[in-house]
């Protein structure tokens, strides 16, 4: 249980820090809710060019496909190799910015060597950052 809790101290204190230009969403989140990678851990090396297993973790929140406009629910969102992007506005849709809206919590990915960023962010039922916005920290991964 200490892990925890010391992840969830780390994880919130990372999502206060917004950049400057971040206008949040009209999607109210509940309070203290938060988003992690579980799996892989940051640093970690994972294999180049096959698939590698990418786990979700959210903490005081539910997940809700997209479309689904539940209270204190939303849907992840997975940023590899990119920023946050503009908190008022729909989550882009491309292969930096990959959309759960099934209600995923997890998924298979493949990147090429090299190191690589990977970043969670909830989308309410219309894929827009929630006010204020749960996201994970930026972790860094090494394919090889």
């Amino acid at each position: 249980m200490y892990k925890i809790i010391a992840v969830a101290a780390l994880v919130t204190s990372a999502a206060l820090a917004l950049p400057d230009f971040a206008i949040a969403g009209t999607t109210p989140a509940p309070p203290g809710a938060y988003a992690y990678i579980g799996y892989p851990n940051d640093g970690q090396v994972v294999p180049a060019n096959k698939p590698f297993r990418v786990w979700f973790g959210l903490r005081f929140m539910g997940v809700a496909p997209k479309g689904v406009k539940y209270p204190n629910t939303g849907h992840h969102h997975l940023l590899i190799d990119t920023d946050l992007p503009p908190m008022d506005q729909e989550i882009p849709s491309d292969r930096n910015h990959l959309h759960f809206g099934a209600g995923e919590t997890e998924t298979m990915i493949q990147l090429p060597p090299g190191k690589h960023t990977l970043q969670l962010l909830m989308g309410d039922d219309m894929h827009v950052p929630h006010n204020p916005p749960v996201y994970s920290k930026k972790i860094t991964v090494i394919a090889r």
